[in-house]
């Protein structure tokens, strides 16, 4: 096995996280919960060979394939590998991610088109939400809420309270640097505020290993470390590159993406200019800044 092939993770009894390292671009997290009657899944994969790795993993388990998929957010790396798990499972949603991912559509191949990432077919939710709603899986509950814009308008949180497990999208990227240019900054830190209250133990992140509750501490940090890096930089006219060019990273120096500082400038300087959270930012100016930020190289799918 080599050290970037996906395992899985025994997170409780009858839920499961399948990692793929390192976590970095289109490498996320997925996860599986069930018995031998019924599975739900969180989140597929960026590639179609991805996503059947994943469901070779769901039927090594001894569970039957999903029935539902629930969709933490429209993202490619999330959602490319629905198909894989068609005619079976149906697709939970929250309202913004099935309207996100039908604008999306073949969002990956756009950004990599060099990328090899199989037949894809983009299937969003079926089933949507507003706030909050409540799935039962045989015996096992799973809670679906929204915490407000964050990653995206359209984030999911996954939570098995009786199993002390939270799957929490790309809220988190345990390791990795946030992603906030389709959501927001200030969002980004109340949803955290709606992690802590469910006083899960265990933590299953994004992209990176699967952790506890002080991976809400460490992205607090950064995200109002930014806030701050923000505020000074807008004050002085200086662009979101400039201000990235001129940061000094600190504690986050290790984490992976760290390119992604000046898109997420570029989503502080938006809600500093007074735009709503979410609202659109132009992807060519952001990608094209983090491209500057990574020694005039665009960023790598490592899918």
């Amino acid at each position: 096995m080599s050290v970037t092939d996906p395992y899985v993770v025994r997170l409780a009894p009858r839920a499961h996280a399948f990692v793929q390292p390192d976590g970095g671009w289109c490498l996320n997290n997925a996860g599986f919960v069930g018995d031998a009657h019924e599975s739900l899944l969180v989140d597929t994969a960026a590639t179609e060979r991805r996503a059947r790795l994943l469901r070779e993993a769901v039927l090594a388990e001894g569970l039957p394939l999903p029935r539902t998929i629930v969709s933490t957010h429209h993202h490619g790396d999330h959602t490319y590998g629905n198909g894989v798990f068609l005619p079976e499972a149906r697709i939970v949603g929250h309202d913004n991610c099935r309207t996100e991912q039908l604008a999306a559509g073949h969002q990956l191949h756009l950004l990599w088109p060099r990328t090899d990432f199989g037949e894809v077919v983009v299937t969003p939710p079926s089933l949507t939400y507003g706030e909050r709603l409540t799935l039962h899986v045989g015996e096992l509950e799973v809670r679906v809420l929204h915490p407000g814009p964050a990653h995206t308008t359209g984030d999911s949180i996954v939570h098995l309270p009786e199993q002390g497990v939270v799957f929490t999208g790309d809220l988190v990227f345990h390791g990795g640097t946030p992603f906030l240019p389709m959501g927001s900054l200030s969002g980004s830190l109340r949803a955290l505020g709606v992690l802590r209250e469910l006083d899960a133990p265990t933590v299953v992140p994004g992209h990176g290993r699967v952790t506890d509750p002080s991976a809400y501490d460490a992205t607090e940090r950064y995200l109002r470390w930014l806030a701050e890096l923000a505020r000074e930089g807008h004050g002085k006219g200086a662009t979101p590159l400039e201000t990235a060019r001129r940061a000094d990273l600190g504690e986050f120096a290790a984490w992976r993406e760290s390119e992604r500082l000046v898109a997420n400038l570029h989503r502080a300087y938006a809600e500093l200019d007074g735009l709503p959270e979410g609202s659109p930012l132009d992807a060519a100016v952001v990608f094209g800044d983090m491209a500057a930020m990574n020694g005039g190289v665009p960023v790598a799918c490592h899918a």
